[in-house]
């Protein structure tokens, strides 16, 4: 059985963002979630990246409050690489004390050539700090990959300060973690109400002389938003985590599923003091 905490119901605003005629949207919908397929090596202008609605440029104070965690497949799969159940359960207890407990963070989109994107760097650095209660990130740089990279959005028309998809996070301490967008897909952005979705893979490793193995993980961020007014936007945020073959025994049992969702509100006012 799947292990569960908080309700299934989320806050209203949360319920003024979904889009029930999106395909995407409706992933918010299921506690049975199977990984979008790859896109990564199949598109290759150069400059790919998900693509928000126009009125999602800026900077915002965001709170972000987890409503929901589950564990759909049971608590075994949550378990780590050696699905050990007490690790599960720490992991799941851990997340029971932040339940309905506001996250305030700023988030930023700026418009490129190309469209508004997340600044991935500014975004990485608030969220990790702010989920953390403490400044952990010394600090994070864009890498070229073949689906996006700097020398193809220059060449394309863009600019030297563009977001790129993939990044790689310093921490203060010996850590660092380097994370790849692998699918991505969206709604259409002439809508007040929007949905999309990033599958990105992360390797976290230790950079002193420790020979533990880097622990790879793949999540899928859902995101479904709704703009209430030119300085107010609603939504609702869901993490899905998947077992990869490199790291975790359960894998195959798995079959492509998530393991883990965790269902946020997520609540965004315009900035009045932007950095």
């Amino acid at each position: 059985p799947a292990a569960v905490l908080g309700g299934s119901a989320l806050a209203p605003a949360a319920d003024a963002a979904t889009i029930s005629a999106s395909p995407i949207a409706d992933r918010f919908e299921s506690d049975i979630l199977v990984s979008p397929p790859i896109t990564a090596g199949t598109r290759y202008t150069g400059h790919e990246n998900l693509f928000f609605p126009s009125w999602m440029e800026g900077e915002w104070d965001a709170a972000q409050t987890l409503v929901s965690a589950k564990a759909p497949l049971g608590l075994k799969f949550v378990g780590g690489p050696q699905a050990s159940l007490d690790v599960a359960q720490k992991s799941m207890d851990e997340q029971a004390k932040t339940l309905n407990e506001p996250f305030n963070l700023k988030l930023r989109f700026v418009k490129t050539n190309f469209g508004v994107v997340e600044d991935r760097a500014f975004n990485l650095k608030s969220r990790s700090d702010s989920f953390a209660g403490r400044s952990v990130v010394a600090s994070v740089e864009y890498a070229d990959v073949r689906e996006s990279n700097r020398a193809s959005i220059l060449a394309a028309g863009g600019k030297e300060s563009d977001p790129l998809t993939t990044t790689l996070l310093y921490f203060k301490g010996p850590a660092a973690q380097k994370t790849f967008v692998i699918s991505h897909g969206q709604d259409p952005l002439d809508s007040e109400a929007w949905s999309g979705y990033e599958l990105a893979r992360s390797i976290f490793a230790l950079t002193n002389q420790s020979t533990a193995p880097p622990v790879t993980t793949d999540t899928e961020a859902l995101y479904s938003f709704k703009k209430i007014g030119n300085d107010i936007v609603e939504g609702r945020l869901r993490l899905a985590g998947y077992l990869t073959p490199q790291a975790d025994q359960l894998y195959f049992d798995a079959k492509n599923r998530a393991v883990s969702l965790s269902d946020y509100t997520l609540s965004l006012r315009r900035s009045s003091n932007v950095e």
